[in-house]
């Protein structure tokens, strides 16, 4: 099997590198790719970019692809799925209706209700007006989510009515804007992957990311700065029930609409004190979690993702996890999440991947004119290690984050710490 991957993140690079290990897959080729990624698979761009549904076809039909796998949020949202489909190609991504479970919260929110999810109390807002309302109405801690895409830094939790007010106001400045005020959720928080074909689930291991630029959760929101996995906090049947009350449902629901929902849906949680509640929907693989998540798995991933594409989720054997526990930390540039600083030098990733303790995958990374590897964005790296405990799986990250050296850049210190010091409680 010949599998294309859309995108040039970390996550692709774990969705390649799982691939890679895969002896049903022959080949892996990756649009645009990125450098890591080219030690792996061969790298092709998209002249028109990867969210022009039809140069991703061209290029899929050009090399043959068996299977194409959609990363990021904004090919699925511009198209991208349905056209590889439309032209006889497997595609493990959903159509452009179906993500907007994603793409637009409003909706979310709108089948979550349809379904019966147990999901936080939300007010729609077009105009600051409602938005003052919302805000009275629901009370501190305020939480304003930008409708759209954002990458995963248009949500603004604040006990600060006026700095609620400054980011819905941002937000409704842009051409259709609009924002979601939603009820604060207490309680941990836990990613869950569900693979769907359109009609059947299956979940994935849950995992927990760190949203919060600094230690102790403190700045602004980032599109992720680390991960771990397996939450041995997490109540026992959690994935079952999330499973039931949630996955099974909205994919039902999705199915009604005449949307079928196949690819993987992102369940962000949290668990609150009247149990789990849904904080959102992604329509994608989560970054950073991905990297955690696939690093524990030990069914080989492509045969999953086709199974997906075809609608056959129902006849693949129980998936097989590894029982170590994985950790991974991002290295972000200078200035991130504001504007980063790039072209700065990057050295020592081949000394950490060397070191058989812990691996490097490539996010905002280049090639300068003369070959070396440089920084290119604000998430530049993401160091994986696994270990037999989850002291042991964060000592080999850390070890590995302080053998790479990218000046100016920063990383948070206290990735799963809590979890290790078993301080986390439901």
């Amino acid at each position: 099997m010949k599998v294309l991957v859309v995108g040039s993140g970390a996550r692709e690079h774990a969705i390649v590198r799982s691939l890679s290990l895969d002896p049903s897959v022959d080949e892996v080729v990756a649009a645009p790719g990125n450098p890591g990624i080219a030690a792996l698979a061969a790298c092709e761009p998209v002249p028109t970019g990867i969210t022009d549904p039809q140069g991703v076809v061209d290029l899929a039909t050009r090399l043959g692809a068996d299977l194409v796998v959609v990363g990021p949020e904004a090919p699925l949202v511009a198209g991208v799925a349905d056209a590889v489909r439309a032209a006889g190609i497997a595609c493990f991504g959903p159509s452009a209706r179906a993500a907007r479970l994603e793409g637009s919260k409003a909706f979310a929110k709108e089948v979550m209700s349809a379904a019966e999810v147990p999901t936080g109390l939300a007010h729609v807002c077009t105009t600051v007006e409602e938005v003052e309302e919302a805000l009275d109405a629901l009370g501190a801690p305020h939480v304003v989510k930008e409708d759209g895409l954002a990458a995963g830094k248009g949500v603004v939790v604040t006990d600060s009515r006026d700095e609620a007010l400054d980011h819905a106001r941002a937000c409704l400045a842009k051409e259709g804007g609009a924002v979601v005020i939603e009820e604060f959720l207490d309680g941990p928080e836990v990613s869950l992957f569900v693979l769907c074909d359109g009609s059947s689930v299956v979940p994935l291991v849950p995992a927990q990311d760190f949203k919060r630029v600094g230690d102790d959760d403190a700045g602004p929101n980032t599109g992720g700065m680390g991960a771990y996995s397996p939450l041995d906090w997490a109540p026992d049947g959690l994935v079952d029930d999330v499973v039931r009350r949630v996955a099974q449902p909205v994919v039902d629901e999705m199915h009604r609409r005449g949307t079928p929902f196949t690819g993987v849906l992102f369940i962000g949680l949290a668990l609150t004190s009247r149990g789990p509640r849904v904080i959102e929907f992604n329509a994608r693989f989560g970054d950073p979690e991905t990297q955690v998540v696939l690093a524990r798995l030990l069914t080989p991933l492509g045969g999953v993702l086709m199974a997906a594409a075809r609608g056959r989720l129902d006849e693949l054997p129980r998936l097989r996890w590894s029982p170590e526990h994985a950790v991974t930390v991002v290295v972000a540039a200078q200035s991130y999440p504001g504007t980063p600083r790039t072209g700065d030098l990057i050295s020592g990733v081949e000394e950490v991947d060397g070191s058989g303790e812990a691996y490097v995958l490539h996010a905002g990374t280049a090639r300068d004119d003369d070959d070396r590897l440089v920084s290119a964005g604000g998430r530049v790296l993401s160091v994986v290690a696994t270990g037999e405990s989850l002291a042991q799986a964060r000592e080999r990250v850390y070890a590995g984050v302080a053998g790479l050296d990218l000046p100016g850049s920063h990383h948070r210190t206290d990735i799963a710490l809590r979890a290790e010091q078993g301080a986390i409680t439901v």
